[in-house]
């Protein structure tokens, strides 16, 4: 298990990377903070800054987690900061960011774009629904060492 910065709290540092911060960053920061937010301290970042996705608030509210006040952030403002992990989850972060020189451990788990779901609304959320679950599934697992806990909508 990564050493716990003491500069933080006690708790290990965690700064999820994705393109835009608008959807699978986001989700996975609001995630990591409503499971463990007493163990970790989450934030994300885009290469570019957007907005949040409205349809990613959305699934997000179905658990019980609000990201709405979220804004979309580059990461530029952590450059200079330390982490525990950070963790790219989009492939085109990853490979805009292969280094990141704060980091003890940089980490890459790849999920689909859910911005990019075409459909009725119904449809396209349920994509957002999917990469939720998926992100969350991966949190439990490899962040706070459980099984998986089932989807409670």
């Amino acid at each position: 298990m990564a050493e716990v910065r003491s500069d933080s709290g006690g708790k290990q540092r965690v700064l999820f990377l994705c393109t835009h911060n608008s959807a699978r960053s986001q989700m996975a920061e609001g995630l990591l903070r409503h499971l463990a937010g007493d163990r970790f301290e989450a934030h994300s970042a885009g290469t570019e800054a957007t907005r949040v996705r409205p349809l990613a608030i959305r699934a997000m509210q179905e658990l019980g987690v609000d990201i709405s006040a979220h804004e979309s952030k580059t990461l530029e403002r952590y450059l200079d900061q330390p982490f525990d992990k950070v963790i790219t989850v989009c492939d085109q972060a990853n490979e805009a960011c292969p280094v990141f020189f704060g980091a003890r451990e940089r980490l890459h788990w790849s999920f689909p774009d859910p911005s990019r779901a075409t459909g009725t609304e119904d449809e396209q959320l349920a994509v957002y629904r999917t990469v939720r679950d998926a992100i969350r599934e991966r949190i439990e697992r490899e962040l706070l060492g459980a099984a998986p806990s089932p989807t409670r909508a």
